[in-house]
């Protein structure tokens, strides 16, 4: 069988993609799959590369060039491609994409739309859980404890600063956290002491949506669950974020890479019970399927706040969801290959909903 290995993208997530990408390669069981390689670029243009049958020997693999015309200098290692030219038969593609244009529905729809299995959650669960105010509204009916916060559209911000700002001290104390409704890996995302520093985080968060949720700032651990199946979910014990700094941007994360992990977290065990079933009820009311990670913040009181659900997590062997799960005793090749059995399980089951019709 081969598995569609699409990465890259046209998100500020586009390297942590190609990471993930890279550690998949090495851990897909060869002796059943082989492997193509179909690269988004920045620009959106697809690229189709080589079809694997063993691990690349290095990461240059991914890093697919092409000429666009004759005249074009650089290597020819990809053929740009419309990307419905992806669909064959005995295929599954895995949407290795963090961030917008890949984890939020638009990737999953075109996906349906061809008529292709993929691994990871459906077309509204992707929607609803890259959209932090939407998914913020889901926890709320489910009555999830969250930190309080504010929605704030660029439109109605840019008529009225004054009245935002207003709104916002009215409700929350500082610090905050300003955030752009759809986007991940803290790409955006400011803490604010000050109205001063929340006019300059609306600016910034409002480069990468025109949605934002300013949410109140607390003191607390981040611990993470991770979750897997269908109908027949499971969750992992939490891990924990260890900081060493009181907030981890996207270059903390992903450039500097100050993140350690405690696994399992150092938590009470009815704390570690409430974030299993927490994680599992989030999940299950935003029709997850696949894959998805859910993050909490816990008070030094053990009060425990739902942050998000990441339906598409960092996917490299050192990344939280996958190191979870391999705690549980579930290895990272074997993680993958349940991804894509879940992957075949539901479209075959939608396929068989549509039939019914």
């Amino acid at each position: 069988m081969k598995i569609i290995l699409i990465y890259g993208g046209q998100s500020a997530e586009h390297e942590v993609s190609i990471l993930s990408a890279f550690s998949i390669l090495n851990a897909v069981y060869y002796n059943y799959y082989e492997v193509q390689l179909v690269f988004i670029t920045k620009d959106g243009e697809w690229i189709k590369g080589p079809l694997l049958t063993e691990q690349p020997a290095s990461k240059e693999v991914l890093e697919l060039t092409w000429a666009k015309a004759a005249t074009d200098e650089g290597n020819f290692t990809g053929e740009v491609i419309s990307p419905s030219l992806i669909k064959e038969e005995n295929a599954i593609v895995f949407p290795i994409l963090h961030g917008p244009n890949g984890e939020d529905g638009t990737i999953q729809g075109f996906l349906e739309t061809i008529g292709m299995p993929y691994v990871g959650a459906g077309v509204l669960t992707s929607a609803c859980a890259m959209d932090k105010i939407t998914t913020k509204n889901l926890l709320q009916v489910a009555g999830i404890p969250q930190v309080p916060f504010v929605p704030v559209l660029k439109n109605i911000w840019k008529e009225n600063p004054k009245k935002i700002f207003e709104q916002c001290e009215g409700s929350l104390l500082y610090p905050f956290f300003v955030k752009p409704a759809n986007m991940g890996s803290s790409v955006g995302i400011s803490k604010v002491e000050n109205r001063e520093e929340l006019q300059m985080a609306l600016e910034e968060a409002f480069k990468y949506d025109n949605r934002a949720v300013i949410e109140q700032g607390i003191e607390a651990r981040e611990i993470e669950v991770a979750i897997l199946g269908n109908e027949d979910v499971r969750t992992t014990l939490a891990g924990e974020i260890v900081k060493d700094v009181a907030f981890y941007d996207y270059n903390s994360k992903y450039v500097d890479n100050k993140i350690t992990m405690a696994i399992p977290a150092q938590i009470p065990d009815d704390v570690q019970e409430k974030a299993q079933e927490y994680a599992k009820l989030a999940y299950t009311m935003i029709g997850g399927s696949g894959l998805s990670r859910c993050d909490f913040f816990l008070t030094n009181k053990n009060e425990l706040f739902l942050n998000e659900l990441n339906t598409m997590p960092g996917f490299t062997q050192f990344s939280m969801y996958p190191v979870l799960w391999e705690s549980m005793g579930l290895q990272y090749s074997d993680l993958i290959e349940e991804l894509i059995q879940l992957g075949l399980n539901r479209f075959e089951q939608r396929k068989n909903f549509l039939v019914n019709m």
